[in-house]
């Protein structure tokens, strides 16, 4: 938790956590000052809301994050993070002078629908007619798409779909941070929390996405968007692979929600709506602690236009 990493390391870092901090660690180098180490704490590479402050109770969760405050005061980081808290603890953080920030995602809610077409019922015209002729571009260039659950799914396909995973990085210039030991690990541990979604063309497998759910008996699950590769292109194949086919899963399996990860406003125009999450954070430097406190407050106000503003433009019917 103390370890200074290197550049390229803290680079690295810094993308899995989906909270971004790189002004906050810029300013303190152009003033002379270490941001790092930091305390943070977080679920890497998963931005998801979600309890951070494992506490039976509001009594036992209010002196845990007492104690988690007083860790950070007393020890020698400039800075403490707890990314994507549930509301109940991002309440109790601030309430013990953390600074809550805000951000937004893109999220799709299960209105109980029939299929698929009954969900596209709900859509304006154009935005339903564009979605049925993505769907046709992808079934006339002769490709068809497989669901596998967890407990079905074979090494060879997570071979493939750690090709793909590899492939997206390797286009947008970047390093991996996964490996196939690790996805053949969650596939070993926690196969009926998984589902790869494979397309294939003429016999051979070309692109392939995984998603992870988790079911509720009161809301009925939630499926979360995770990675996507294709090693050959095709149009509007991602919409197929990484949206389409993951929601047509959610009604089949009357699930609540689908999360489709971070940023994306084109998700909008495939019935995802905008929801704000939130972090909370405490700069041990006053003058910084004041500086961030503004700034946050500005975006804030950003945030929540930017969230009416969207809105405004829902791709559901009046």
């Amino acid at each position: 938790m103390h370890v200074n990493p290197t550049r390229s390391q803290t680079a690295a870092f810094r993308d899995t956590t989906y909270v971004f901090d790189w002004a906050w660690a810029d300013a303190y180098k152009r003033n002379g000052l270490p941001y790092y180490p930091k305390l943070l704490c977080a679920v890497p590479f998963t931005p998801v809301q979600g309890n951070r402050l494992l506490a039976v109770g509001a009594h036992a969760l209010r002196h845990l994050a007492a104690t988690l405050m007083a860790f950070a005061e007393q020890a020698d980081v400039s800075s403490l993070h707890v990314l994507f808290p549930t509301q109940t603890e991002a309440d109790a953080l601030t309430g013990l002078g953390m600074m809550q920030r805000e951000g937004v995602q893109f999220h799709w809610l299960n209105d109980g629908y029939r299929d698929f077409d009954d969900f596209l019922s709900t859509l304006e015209q154009k935005k339903r007619k564009n979605i049925r002729a993505e769907r046709r571009k992808v079934r006339e260039a002769g490709v068809t798409m497989r669901r596998i659950r967890g407990e079905d799914i074979q090494d060879a396909d997570w071979r493939f779909f750690s090709k793909c995973y590899r492939q997206t990085y390797r286009e947008h210039f970047s390093s991996p941070y996964l490996n196939l030991d690790f996805f053949r690990m969650i596939g070993a541990s926690m196969p009926e929390n998984l589902m790869l979604v494979i397309a294939d063309y003429e016999g051979k497998p070309i692109a392939s996405s995984l998603v992870v759910y988790q079911r509720d008996a009161q809301t009925g699950g939630t499926l979360y968007g995770r990675y996507w590769g294709a090693l050959e292109h095709v149009p509007c194949l991602h919409f197929e692979t990484a949206y389409y086919q993951p929601l047509e899963f959610c009604i089949e399996e009357k699930l609540g929600a689908f999360e489709g990860g971070a940023q994306g406003e084109h998700k909008m125009a495939r019935g995802f709506l905008p929801t704000v999450t939130r972090s909370a954070h405490w700069l041990a430097h006053p003058a910084f602690a004041d500086a961030v406190g503004h700034f946050l407050d500005n975006e804030k106000h950003s945030i929540h236009a930017y969230v009416d503003e969207l809105r405004d433009h829902n791709p559901f019917k009046g």
